[in-house]
């Protein structure tokens, strides 16, 4: 699993926000288009491509793209 697929396919997610928008620094809470339904799309999406359940409060907790990988990442490890 690398961050630079996991971001691609994060931002896949959006239709609005252009790719270079999205780094592994990128606090996604603050992107204008990111929503509840954006935030459904992701942990279908987390499922569908990694075979994890990332929860509602995982989302919460996560500031970055790149926490969110980490997150998944553990998962994926547990």
């Amino acid at each position: 699993m690398e961050i630079k697929e996991f971001i691609e396919k994060f931002a896949g997610q959006f239709l609005d926000t252009e790719l270079s928008e999205f780094t592994k620094d990128t606090v996604f809470h603050e992107l204008d288009e990111y929503t509840s339904l954006i935030a459904l799309m992701i942990i279908s999406m987390i499922d569908e491509e990694y075979g994890v359940t990332v929860e509602p409060e995982d989302m919460s907790a996560a500031v970055t793209i790149e926490d969110l990988f980490n997150t998944v990442k553990r998962l994926k490890e547990e």
